[in-house]
């Protein structure tokens, strides 16, 4: 008698244990972790907006006079971009930090899988993202700027595609270079400031020898950028902004396959 009893309390009390939540579940988690600092320092948001600010400051006033609108028009979308790729580069920063007070070893062996843990991390950088371009575009409005709500929209969401992409390939950059920080700064200051310069953040490229066009036709950047440009001024043009968030999806998969594969191979 005593055994049934104990029998059904086991099978009570294993009926009554919650199943493991799943990817979308473990995603939302790590996601939220990750999240927490922001919140809790706020300050850090604004901090990371003094370089576009400053660029802002310094060019805009040397911007040339344009005859369909403020150069502004032209100017803050690539600002915005370039926010958004210097943020989610600098996220592989925040691993290298985890990796080296031992957390990351810690998550490595929790219920967590190893997909989530780069999924949730990925997913986190589009919300500094989308704050950052609220910011710029409440600073520039009052000065000449046109507002386009449902471009800028639209253009947060391919900028959000692209953001998740670098997000991951710094995170598979951070695990390749481990406790070697020389080597994961010496990558990302090369590769990124070319992939800003070749989009045209800053300067028109049209005038540029062909070689230099060329190398800008490689740069997916470039593509997500004039779409960027057509959605701030309103230009839904199906071409411009078809190409921008292919190039922003194939980055997205580029570096979630790119990241996962170093998730899963880290000890």
């Amino acid at each position: 008698m005593t055994t049934l009893t104990e029998t059904a309390t086991v099978r009570r009390a294993d009926a009554e244990e919650p199943a493991p939540p799943g990817f979308l579940g473990d995603t939302w988690n790590v996601m939220v972790r990750e999240l927490k600092p922001v919140f809790r320092e706020p300050a850090s948001v604004l901090f990371a907006m003094v370089q576009p600010l400053v660029f802002l400051g310094l060019f805009a006033p040397l911007l040339p006079e344009v005859g369909t609108g403020s150069a502004l028009q032209w100017f803050v979308p690539g600002i915005v971009a370039m926010t958004a790729l210097m943020g989610a580069s600098f996220t592989g920063a925040n691993l290298m930090q985890e990796i080296s007070s031992g957390s990351h070893e810690r998550l490595l062996v929790s219920p967590l899988s190893r997909s989530s843990l780069l999924v949730g991390r990925a997913l986190k950088e589009v919300v500094p993202m989308l704050m950052q371009t609220v910011i710029i575009v409440a600073v520039v409005t009052p000065f000449s700027f046109e507002l386009h709500p449902l471009g800028i929209l639209v253009g947060a969401a391919v900028l959000s595609l692209f953001s998740i992409g670098i997000g991951a390939l710094s995170f598979a950059l951070a695990l390749a270079a481990k406790d070697q920080d020389w080597m994961f700064w010496t990558v990302q200051q090369t590769v990124i400031f070319p992939l800003l310069l070749l989009a045209g953040v800053l300067l028109p490229l049209e005038g540029a020898p062909r070689w230099l066009r060329v190398a800008s036709d490689l740069n997916p950047l470039t593509y997500v950028v004039d779409a960027e440009r057509a959605l701030f001024a309103g230009d839904f043009a199906a071409d411009t902004v078809g190409y921008g968030l292919l190039a922003a999806a194939l980055t997205a998969a580029l570096g979630l396959v790119v990241g996962l594969r170093a998730m899963r191979a880290s000890n």
